[in-house]
């Protein structure tokens, strides 16, 4: 490796493969866990289901918001758009219709109250709320239920994520946490 112009790095190689560009870089490692398959579930075992794993664990370090009697509310750890959560039932189930009915309602009712609580916190303008049902619909942990709640904004969608296939998330997930869970328990 040499430098290059106005100090950015050129790589010397066959074909001029590294010769210097215009483009900057923003570098998202972070997602790389998430692509490899890291935090996934151990097939149909609670002992290997994160979401699992996430309830004896501290909130601050789980990035959990708020704990119900049978649902809590914890942050994505490969989030969409800034303040992206999930609403979990605790008990280890991976179909919708699985769900009791009280179970259900305190499911609807977290997902409500994330909602005025991100509008409080950021402002959003609209957001994406469900949940893929299966490894086929694009679950992620398909063994262990959980809604997803992901704020909107106006323009959100700009030539990051559409050329450049990155999220730029302001702030640290623990920050995003502190925030949310404040404003939780404050509503």
């Amino acid at each position: 490796m040499t430098g290059g112009q106005r100090g950015e790095p050129e790589l010397v190689g066959q074909d001029g493969v590294g010769v210097p560009d215009a483009l900057q870089r923003l570098w998202t490692p972070h997602r790389l866990a998430y692509v490899q398959g890291e935090n996934k579930a151990d097939g149909d075992q609670p002992h290997g289901c994160p979401f699992c794993r996430l309830v004896g664990m501290d909130d601050e370090q789980a990035l959990i918001l708020a704990r119900g009697e049978r649902v809590y509310a914890v942050l994505n750890l490969y989030p969409y758009n800034p303040g992206h959560l999930m609403a979990v039932p605790y008990r280890h189930v991976a179909d919708y219709t699985e769900l009791t009915a009280e179970e259900t309602v305190e499911l609807a009712e977290f997902t409500q109250r994330a909602m005025t609580v991100v509008r409080a916190v950021s402002g959003a303008h609209g957001f994406n709320i469900g949940m893929n049902q299966g490894v086929i619909a694009g679950a992620g942990i398909a063994a262990h239920l959980h809604q997803h709640v992901v704020p909107r904004w106006g323009g959100d969608a700009n030539f990051m994520p559409v050329v450049g296939h990155t999220k730029v998330l302001p702030q640290l997930l623990g920050q995003t946490r502190e925030l949310l869970a404040g404003a939780w328990r404050e509503s």
